[in-house]
Order: C-alpha cells, then sequence, then structure tokens
C-alpha cells in the first residue's frame, strides 16, 4: 500500500484534493484516501469539503490567500539594531530595550532575542548561546598558551594561577539579638 507521511501540510493535500476532484471522486471518499496516505493527522472532512467546494467554485490556487491584519514590526533591519544595543550593554534588560525600540512589544523583543539571535541570560547578562570563531580561536590561543608555559614551569606556574568568578560574596556573621 501506501506509505504514511507524518503530519502533513495543508498546502500538501490540497493538490490531492484538487486532482481528486478533477477526477470527479466525491468529498466523502477523498478524505479516506488522505487518511490512507497521510495518516490521522491529515486534514478533517469538513475542510476537504470546504476546499471542494472552492475548487467546483473555480479556485485554482492551493496556496492560502493573502490576510489582512497587523503587518510585523520586526523586520530584517530591525534585528541587527537590537543585536547592537545588545552588545553595547550586555546588562540590558527586555524593559530597558523596550524604552529604545517602543515599537516592538516586551514578548516580541524577548522572542527576537531568544530565538532569533540566540541569547540567554548568564548572571545578569546576556550572552550568546554559541561561541563564534573569534571567541573558539581566543580560547585555543588561551589554552595553547597555559600548556606551554605549564611545559616550562610545570606545577610552579600552576600554584601562581588564581581562579574566581565575577559575583563578589561577602561573608557577614549577624551579630544575636540575645
Amino acid at each position: 500500500m501506501f506509505k504514511t507521511i507524518s503530519d502533513p501540510s495543508d498546502c500538501e493535500v490540497r493538490p490531492v484534493i484538487r486532482f481528486l476532484n478533477t477526477k470527479n471522486v466525491k468529498p466523502a471518499e477523498i478524505h479516506p484516501q488522505l487518511v490512507e496516505i497521510y495518516g490521522e493527522n491529515v486534514m478533517i472532512d469538513g475542510m476537504v469539503r470546504k476546499w471542494v467546494q472552492q475548487f467546483n467554485n473555480g479556485r485554482t490556487n492551493v496556496h492560502d490567500e493573502a490576510r489582512s491584519g497587523r503587518p510585523s514590526v520586526v523586520n530584517d533591519g530591525l534585528v541587527p539594531k537590537v543585536n547592537e544595543k545588545i552588545r553595547e550593554n550586555s546588562q540590558f534588560t527586555i524593559r530597558m530595550l523596550c524604552d529604545k525600540f517602543p515599537q516592538i512589544s516586551k514578548t516580541v523583543l524577548h522572542e527576537n532575542v531568544t530565538n532569533r539571535l540566540n541569547y540567554r541570560k548568564l548572571c545578569s547578562r546576556w550572552v550568546p548561546k554559541m561561541l563564534t570563531d573569534v571567541h573558539k580561536t581566543k580560547g585555543l590561543g588561551s589554552a595553547l598558551t597555559f600548556l606551554t608555559r605549564y611545559s616550562e614551569d610545570g606545577n610552579e606556574f600552576l600554584n601562581k594561577i588564581v581562579t574566581g568568578g565575577e559575583t563578589w560574596v561577602y561573608h557577614v556573621t549577624p551579630e544575636s539579638k540575645q
């Protein structure tokens, strides 16, 4: 028989509906054939009937028509500007970005920062999720420098290394009120 296709989009199914309709196959017979080919996730029987009716009324296009609605304010020119503001201050907040770009909502800004620009919040800073080639090259250069110094000085070099984070921790012993 047929191999089923998982999660078909409506755009993939509509040409088949149009073809079967031109062969005078009834909508009640088209839907079971679509289920056999595409599996249970295919469009429902009512939608098949709707498309058959539209094709019978003279429609030839299988793609969705343009709809009216609010156009997106985020375009390809705005995304680099948002990225530039992030690089100017990596400790920005989404609210600060909203002040810089009032035409974009907070939700849309957050979605673009996390999904489109691939930043994530780390210790109150926004950092790229993936290292760039420059970051990888700098890391490799530092590692080679450390290995060279270790091969020359041995454990004496390791004793001179001090590590730490960017977070300050204060040790406070509160006095008891008793």
